[in-house]
């Protein structure tokens, strides 16, 4: 065993060579999302110019701290120009870059938080369906605001009622998706954000996952229901570019509908002896790379490059629709909006399949289908579209596999965990 595969603390280097050609043969067993059957934590773009570019960019400025960006002009200047495409593309008045969905969601919570406390709000509540990401219950737990979850309807959509009836003078947020991880709904996110100004609150538009896609699809002539700030009452959106952005991992954009809000998230500090520490987000270090990649990938697509690739993912979920419903036994969740959903056994099947088998077969065949409470989930990127004919085949065997009797292991495992010693 090398020295950097001892569990201590290792007393001796270990050679640059030996220690690429390790982590190179340990690699070659993790997930393959260029192969076109991994549906979660890479979007594959297809793209090897756009890949190659991001490869160099990232080198580039590996080793840059935006911590003080004025001492890094060219980073400046880069996350001046990304934060003003995605102002221009949300209609946003301001935003802020942050490293991940999760953090902008904090970001957004926190915002809520200070904002119902100018209200004289001392005991806050965040109001959301079932359906929100963890990351809001994550939030609340770390920054003292109660949790207040709701149940969805049949399509697994937030129901107005329900919301109206638990907003209250302590609610600081209401929140909607768009869409939601699951099943790839849309919240009504016009009647969730009436019910947030009536209420003399705010509405925030969780579309971490979908912000760089949606507005793409619509361009396609894809039915998109209303979720930005089009929509009256809506006053901060979080939209992730290394998802749908097609960035690698480490940008994610909070936006707000005006500056006034925005400002309530930040934290200025000089009541130390090093000076003026001013910071817009969670993070006081920041990587250069996630900047330099975020802004270049926008820069190199441009409006055309995300369209073309919204076409190619819109082709990939329309062949991948039509395999779950031609192979027998299935159905897919809901009506999802566009390239993300969840599908499993149809209900009204007086023999309903056994989906954990199905999952068990797509494994053994190299799919890497991730499992739900209720069904199978996916979602979709450009190169997905290459795959379509080999997916569709191999679900119809599956099922006819499960409808032979096969038993499977079952659907419902965690995403996400707890590394521990």
């Amino acid at each position: 065993m090398s020295a950097a595969g001892q569990a201590g603390f290792p007393e001796q280097g270990t050679g640059v060579d030996d220690l690429l050609a390790q982590v190179r043969a340990e690699r070659s067993g993790d997930l393959d999302w260029r192969g076109g059957r991994a549906f979660s934590l890479v979007y594959n773009v297809d793209d090897p110019e756009l890949e190659r570019l991001q490869h160099e960019i990232a080198g580039i400025f590996l080793h840059e701290n935006a911590l003080n960006p004025f001492r890094y002009a060219t980073l400046l200047r880069m996350e001046a120009e990304l934060l003003a495409f995605a102002r221009d593309l949300f209609g946003a008045g301001a935003a802020a870059l942050s490293s991940g969905g999760t953090e902008s969601i904090f970001l957004a919570v926190l915002t809520a938080r200070e904002e119902a406390a100018s209200r004289g709000v001392v005991d806050p509540e965040l109001v959301c369906a079932a359906t929100a990401h963890p990351a809001f219950a994550k939030a609340c737990h770390y920054l003292g605001v109660e949790l207040t979850r709701l149940p969805v309807d049949a399509g697994g959509r937030a129901v107005p009622e329900l919301v109206a009836a638990a907003v209250s003078d302590r609610t600081a947020l209401v929140v909607g998706s768009a869409p939601c991880y699951p099943f790839g709904v849309v919240d009504p996110i016009p009647e969730l954000a009436a019910i947030a100004a009536e209420a003399g609150t705010l509405c925030h538009v969780d579309a971490c996952l979908g912000g760089y896609l949606l507005p793409f699809w619509e361009r396609l002539g894809r039915d998109v229901p209303p979720w930005d700030f089009r929509v009256e009452g809506v006053t901060s959106i979080s939209a992730d570019v290394h998802k749908y952005g097609y960035s690698y991992k480490g940008t994610s954009t909070i936006l707000y509908r005006d500056r006034d809000t925005q400002q309530r998230q930040l934290f200025m500090y000089d009541d130390w002896p090093g000076g003026l520490y001013a910071s817009m987000s969670a993070a006081g270090t920041r990587p250069g790379g996630p900047i330099a990649g975020a802004w270049a990938t926008m820069v190199h697509l441009g409006a055309e490059g995300y369209l073309r690739l919204a076409g190619r993912v819109a082709q990939a979920t329309d062949g991948f629709r039509a395999a779950i419903e031609q192979a027998g036994g299935l159905r897919i969740t809901g009506e999802p909006v566009c390239s993300v959903f969840e599908f499993g056994a149809d209900p009204a099947d007086d023999d309903p399949v056994d989906v954990g088998a199905v999952a068990d077969v797509m494994d053994e065949r190299g799919w890497n289908l991730d499992r739900q409470q209720g069904g199978l989930h996916v979602m979709l990127s450009p190169g997905h579209d290459r795959v379509v004919d080999a997916f569709a085949s191999d679900l119809a065997d599956a099922v006819a596999e499960a409808r032979s009797g096969r038993t499977g292991a079952g659907v419902g495992l965690a995403y996400g965990g707890v590394v521990e010693e």
